[in-house]
C-alpha cells in the first residue's frame, strides 16, 4: 500500500440514514436493517436507537463490535454474519434478552469468544459457523434454551458432550469440520436425524462462496443417496427428499425469516 493510503472507508452511516432503515416485522417488531451497505466501522450513532427489537449488520467489512453493543437491552435478535470480525466483546453477555444469534462467515477464533456466552440464558439459535473455531468452549453448554447450534466449516475435532446432549437441541450442524472418520460419521448421520425443516433459497440470493458450498452439499448428499440406494440393505437417508439447503447455513447462515431473503 503507497504511502498516506488507507484502506476503504466504506459508507458512512448518520442517524437519519439509521432512521430510515427501520422495518416493521410481520409480528410488529422494529428491525434496523443495515446489511449490505459496505460498513467498515460499527456505526455509534445507532446506539441512540437501543430501543429496536432486531439489529442486522450482515454481509457489511465490519471488523470489530464495540463493547457498548450492550446497550442494545431490548434486542432479540442480532445479525452480524458475513464480516471480518475476529472476536466477540465481553459485553454481549449482558444482552440476555437475544433469542438468536449469528456470527457465522467471520474470522472468529476459539480465543474470541468470551467465557460470558454462557449468560445468554435465553438464547434459542446461536450460528458460530463458518470461522475458525478449534474448539468450543464447553460453558456453551449452560445455554439450556438452545434448539440450534451451528458450527458448520470450523477447525474441530471434537464436540463438547455439553453441548450435544442440550436438553431442546433440534439441530446441530457440525458438517465440514476435520473430524476423525468415525465421528465425522457419526456427527453427520445425527445432524441429518435431527433435521425437521426445509429451508429454500434463490441462487442469485447467495454469494458466490455460499453458492459453492450450497452445491457441494448438494453433490455430496446426492453422492450418498446414490450409494444407498444402490447397496442391498436400506438406505439410511430412504426418507431424505432433498438437501437441506446451505442458505440456512452460511446465507442467513442460520434461519430464514419470512421478512428477509
Amino acid at each position: 500500500m503507497a504511502k498516506g493510503r488507507k484502506g476503504p472507508k466504506g459508507k458512512k452511516i448518520t442517524l437519519n440514514v439509521a432512521k430510515n432503515c427501520i422495518k416493521i416485522t410481520f409480528d410488529g417488531r422494529k428491525r434496523l436493517d443495515l446489511s449490505k451497505m459496505g460498513i467498515t466501522n460499527f456505526p455509534k450513532c445507532i446506539l441512540r436507537l437501543n430501543d429496536v427489537d432486531e439489529l442486522d449488520l450482515s454481509r457489511n467489512l465490519i471488523r470489530k463490535i464495540p463493547e457498548s453493543i450492550s446497550k442494545f437491552q431490548n434486542l432479540r435478535w442480532l445479525d452480524l454474519h458475513s464480516n471480518y470480525i475476529d472476536k466477540l466483546p465481553e459485553s454481549i453477555s449482558q444482552m440476555t434478552t437475544l433469542l438468536y444469534l449469528n456470527v457465522s462467515n467471520n474470522r472468529l477464533t476459539t480465543n474470541g469468544l468470551p467465557v460470558e456466552l454462557n449468560q445468554l440464558k435465553n438464547t434459542r439459535t446461536l450460528n458460530l459457523g463458518l470461522n475458525h473455531l478449534d474448539s468450543v468452549p464447553t460453558t456453551l453448554g449452560a445455554l439450556k434454551e438452545l434448539h440450534e447450534v451451528g458450527l458448520h466449516d470450523n477447525l474441530l475435532t471434537s464436540i463438547p458432550k455439553s453441548i450435544s446432549k442440550l436438553p431442546k437441541l433440534k439441530k446441530l450442524n457440525t458438517k465440514r469440520n476435520p473430524f476423525p472418520k468415525a465421528e465425522e460419521s457419526d456427527t453427520f448421520i445425527d445432524t441429518i436425524r435431527r433435521l425437521d425443516n426445509l429451508y429454500l433459497v434463490e441462487e442469485k440470493d447467495l454469494c458466490s462462496n455460499c453458492l459453492k458450498k450450497c452445491r457441494q452439499a448438494r453433490d455430496k448428499l446426492n453422492k450418498i443417496k446414490t450409494m444407498t440406494t444402490t447397496a442391498p440393505r436400506k438406505a439410511i437417508f430412504s426418507n431424505l427428499v432433498s438437501p437441506n439447503s446451505m442458505a440456512k447455513d452460511s446465507q442467513e447462515d442460520w434461519r430464514i425469516r419470512s421478512t428477509s431473503p
